[in-house]
């Protein structure tokens, strides 16, 4: 499908979606964003909702101005994935002992590594820049320097909510391992400091939602802040290429007789600010649960524990800022989800998936997404399917 333009105080807000299915909360927040006096284009995806500080699935283009509560908390979330050289035929019937070697390998939930992942001994992992991260960590914010310590455990962790580590069947038969996370616990400081002091600012106090309180270009608060920001991106980046690193490990081990290969790895944030030019502008783009679909780029759109998930490339759609969804995007709350289905419900609709069914992970269970079928079928302009996965096993915090 194409987009339909809603009207919005300074730009039309471009929908990938129908508007009458967007809840009214949602609406709400894209409408108080497209009056932001700094705003040049709003698009929404069609995995649009409700969200903590600005809504899921918006694309926010801004002229040197950017909010931080629209990045969100996690800063840099997103995916990474990777195709193997394995097939289902070398999958064995019983995936527990996989799944439980995985869980050993890669902290779940609040977990985090006894001592700092050394990444230069890891396999395949790339090595440009690790030194440059941790040089430049002197440099942030000096409210959140005391965290040097459990950054430097968490590197390399999953977390919980969202967060998972998948081993994947596509449709030819072929093992593709995925996983999603982001820059953990010293993202969120990062971002509720900056968060805090945008609130504070004389220009945002006339807005209609503090949670759109922005950084402006040339002040010292906007330098502060786009430091933190992208030095807390290539965190979240880093963490997933250790964890992709620890799981390809447990792989060659548990299949050691296959001698598995593994082809380049995508990966691709779905929270983070990028510096894009469009329409002759130099813009601040944030992508706010969407992900960047530049022409030819590959990207991951995955859908609930217990459904497929997408390896798209992008058609580079200007009209939305060349991007796309970042998954299937939720239909109920958390907590409207654990109110409504049980654990009993969760072992039938993960049937057939080696991964938790117990009433922690109640709030992930499939039904409280949207369809990722239909999701991808109203973004035909802006992706390309390229392989369509189906996990065998999930692993959750």
């Amino acid at each position: 499908m194409s987009y339909t333009e809603v009207p919005g105080a300074r730009v039309p807000i471009r929908m990938w979606t129908d508007p009458a299915t967007v809840d009214d909360g949602a609406l709400r927040q894209l409408q108080n964003t497209a009056t932001l006096p700094w705003i040049k284009g709003l698009a929404v995806m069609p995995d649009v909702h409700y969200g903590k500080g600005a809504t899921v699935g918006s694309v926010i283009a801004m002229k040197d101005a950017v909010c931080p509560a629209a990045v969100g908390v996690d800063i840099g979330c997103g995916m990474s994935a990777v195709k193997t050289s394995l097939t289902a035929s070398d999958l064995p019937d019983d995936l527990s002992r996989l799944r439980s070697q995985i869980e050993r390998a890669i902290p779940v939930g609040m977990g985090l590594h006894r001592d700092p992942v050394d990444p230069k001994r890891l396999y395949g992992f790339p090595t440009a820049g690790w030194d440059g991260l941790w040089e430049r960590f002197d440099y942030i914010a000096d409210e959140v320097k005391f965290r040097r310590d459990r950054a430097g455990k968490q590197i390399g962790t999953l977390g919980g909510g969202n967060h998972f580590i998948e081993f994947c069947v596509d449709e030819t038969g072929a093992v593709w391992l995925m996983l999603h996370s982001g820059s953990r616990n010293i993202g969120k400081e990062l971002a509720d400091h900056h968060i805090g002091v945008a609130q504070k600012l004389p220009h945002n106090q006339g807005l209609v939602d503090r949670d759109l309180a922005v950084f402006i270009a040339d002040t010292p608060q906007m330098a502060a802040y786009r430091n933190d920001l992208f030095w807390a991106q290539e965190y979240a980046r880093y963490n997933r290429a250790i964890m992709m690193s620890l799981f390809k490990e447990v792989v060659r081990k548990e299949f050691r007789k296959a001698k598995v290969s593994f082809d380049q790895e995508i990966s691709c944030h779905h929270n983070y600010v990028a510096e894009e030019r469009y329409e002759g502008m130099d813009l601040l783009v944030t992508r706010k649960g969407a992900i960047r679909a530049g022409s030819g780029e590959f990207g991951i759109i995955p859908g609930s524990m217990g459904t497929g998930s997408y390896i798209v490339k992008g058609l580079g759609n200007e009209k939305s800022f060349n991007s796309a969804s970042h998954g299937a995007g939720r239909k109920m709350s958390r907590a409207a989800a654990k109110r409504q289905y049980s654990a009993k419900d969760l072992v039938e609709q993960t049937a057939g998936v080696e991964c938790r069914k117990d009433s922690g992970v109640v709030d992930e269970i499939p039904a409280a997404y949207k369809s990722i079928e239909h999701v991808i079928e109203q973004q035909t302009d802006l992706v390309r399917v390229v392989a369509k996965l189906k996990q065998v096993i999930c692993v959750k915090g």
